[in-house]
């Protein structure tokens, strides 16, 4: 793994960052969000939206690091939602068949409206994904590893033990979703996705063929981040003792907000720095990439690209905007899709 492709001298780093979706890239700018998702049949469907501005709280170290944590959950959450639906309404237009909603759709628009149950959908996704993160990272390595209590009574070994466990069971559950073809592809994505900051970054024409010159991974990768969330809880862990498994349970739960915002605040020095001792803290993290990140092809690249030049336009005013992009890069404006979701929005 040659270092000097990721932590790239001479480069200036940008607040800029993203998110790979299905069949799309969502890039979050200073001040806006744009999403892009490529039409099977040709062409893109982009979505610009404004950013409420930070509070004060973007000041405090430690303290942004949670509240951005947290938000960047439910905002990807919320974006995956919404590629889900482009692409299924892609469908629905190809194949001229009328839209069915599921019961839980129906239920739930029935007892909370139409934006009651959009929200619902989101927060019961968040919910769910925290409560998997929960069981599997955090449960069920302290209770497997209370077995070892027979082997050793050492408490800062058990809770080495743990952490170890705690970063096999996330790099095999990774591992064992790369091979599915869906993922595969959001990884191909998510390749395309720092290709493209890479470009940027080293001030080179945003093209497809320049951004291909770069590597898949790097430095301010959100799967950095869950890896120094990992290493950190080992160390951190492995101090507290050996209660029994509800206090340990309970004791991993309330540090989480602690270790999201010292694990922030590394991943930010470790995008604005290129350092010894921050390549070293940065390895794990880079070379879990390896397995979340895959070399995309020119479309993929394209997709970043439209993606990110969309939150480097200075003369925009911020408001929603939704449009289609045809494969010789036409824009046609939808207002009827800004209408219509403005409404969702305001039900």
């Amino acid at each position: 793994m040659d270092l000097s492709k990721i932590f790239i001298k001479n480069a200036s780093p940008t607040k800029i960052g993203g998110q790979a979706v299905m069949e799309g890239i969502m890039m979050r700018g200073k001040d806006r969000i744009a999403t892009v998702i490529r039409n099977p049949k040709g062409g893109m469907r982009i979505r610009v939206e404004p950013l409420k501005k930070p509070g004060a709280w973007k000041k405090i170290p430690i303290l942004r690091g949670v509240i951005s944590f947290v938000s960047s959950m439910v905002t990807g959450c919320s974006i995956l939602m919404y590629s889900a639906e482009v692409l299924e309404s892609f469908e629905e237009e190809s194949e001229a068949k009328p839209e069915e909603t599921d019961r839980l759709t129906l239920f739930l628009e029935k007892h909370f409206g139409e934006k009651g149950a959009l929200t619902a959908m989101l927060y019961m996704s968040v919910v769910v994904a925290v409560l998997f993160t929960v069981g599997i990272f955090i449960v069920l390595p302290t209770f497997l590893v209370s077995a070892c209590r027979h082997i050793t009574e050492n408490e800062i070994l058990l809770n080495l033990i743990e952490g170890v466990l705690r970063i096999c069971l996330f790099v095999g559950y990774v591992a064992a979703i790369s091979r599915m073809p869906e993922i595969r592809r959001v990884f191909q994505y998510h390749g395309a996705e720092h290709k493209s900051i890479h470009c940027y970054e080293n001030g080179l024409a945003l093209t497809p063929e320049n951004a291909q010159t770069f590597e898949t991974l790097h430095p301010r990768c959100g799967t950095s981040f869950m890896m120094f969330v990992m290493v950190i809880s080992l160390l951190l862990f492995s101090l507290l003792g050996w209660p029994n498994l509800l206090l340990r349970i309970a004791s991993r739960l309330a540090l989480i907000p602690l270790i999201a915002g010292i694990s922030y605040e590394l991943l930010q020095w470790a995008g604005r720095s290129d350092s010894a001792i921050v390549k070293v803290l940065s390895l794990p993290g880079i070379a879990l990439q390896k397995l979340t990140t895959r070399c995309p092809d020119m479309e993929q690249l394209e997709v970043a690209i439209v993606a990110l030049k969309a939150c480097l336009v200075e003369d925009w005013t911020p408001e929603l905007v939704i449009a289609d992009i045809d494969p010789q890069g036409n824009v046609t404006q939808r207002p009827d899709l800004k209408e219509a979701e403005l409404a969702k929005k305001n039900v």
